[in-house]
């Protein structure tokens, strides 16, 4: 935990958190598969037994202790588990069949959980825990993902209103904004990797609740958006 943060900012971003996870099933619950909704459950127990084990590892400060070991222990028991799932699922039969029977319009409105980290990363910077350049006053634009998201599924997806190329480009230039300021954060981290922020390090991601950003919101919003941009790069049925 980080000392004197005020609790709405760990609360608010626990709240984003849960909030993803329902609508990441909400969109699986959504699938015209039977068989994708018959996971909803099963996913949902993975994902909660995921999120615990990640409470566990910060609260025992796993990931805040030993800052000088290679590769970051974050990387490692934290990001790179759900960087191979969503490889895993990219790479099987199965996996591509559950990734294409799932709502695009639901991944899109996926992307509303953005807004959320985005002012509770502002909150963070104004207390000291990241840098500056990790919020929209610095190198960090995924606030326009988070707002344009409820436009482009209803106008795009529900009245039909844009072209597939252009929701196309959208996710594209949203998973763009996605891996830029992941590669801010974790070279902002106060890790042997570290680049950026030395006089301001990014401490939040080490800590109880903010660990849930890397190792579960984030592989949840690329997924989304890799999801996304296969079903619209497969010819329409």
């Amino acid at each position: 935990m980080i000392d004197n943060l005020p609790t709405y900012i760990s609360l608010t971003f626990g709240l984003t958190t849960v909030a993803t996870l329902l609508l990441f099933i909400w969109t699986i619950r959504k699938s015209k598969s039977e068989e994708t909704r018959k996971k909803a459950t099963t996913v949902f127990i993975g994902l909660a037994i995921w999120l615990t084990i990640q409470l566990v590892l910060t609260f025992k400060n796993i990931y805040n202790s030993d800052t000088n070991s290679f590769p970051p222990k974050i990387m490692l028991i934290g990001i790179l588990p759900t960087l191979l799932i969503i490889i895993l699922l990219f790479a099987t039969s199965k996996g591509r069949q559950f990734i294409d029977s799932l709502p695009l319009k639901n991944l899109t409105y996926l992307n509303i959980v953005r807004i959320p980290v985005e002012i509770v990363l502002f909150w963070l910077f104004l207390n000291k825990a990241i840098p500056e350049l990790m919020t929209f006053e610095g190198r960090n634009f995924e606030i326009l993902a988070g707002i344009s998201a409820p436009l482009v599924a209803y106008f795009g997806l529900t009245k039909a209103k844009l072209s597939r190329k252009v929701i196309l480009i959208w996710n594209f230039i949203c998973l763009g904004l996605l891996i830029n300021i992941v590669v801010n954060a974790l070279f902002s981290a106060p890790t042997p990797i570290q680049k950026f922020a030395f006089e301001q390090p990014n401490i939040a991601i080490l800590n109880f609740p903010f660990s849930w950003l890397p190792t579960f919101i984030v592989p949840i919003v690329l997924f989304g958006h890799l999801a996304s941009i296969r079903q619209l790069l497969k010819p329409k049925n």
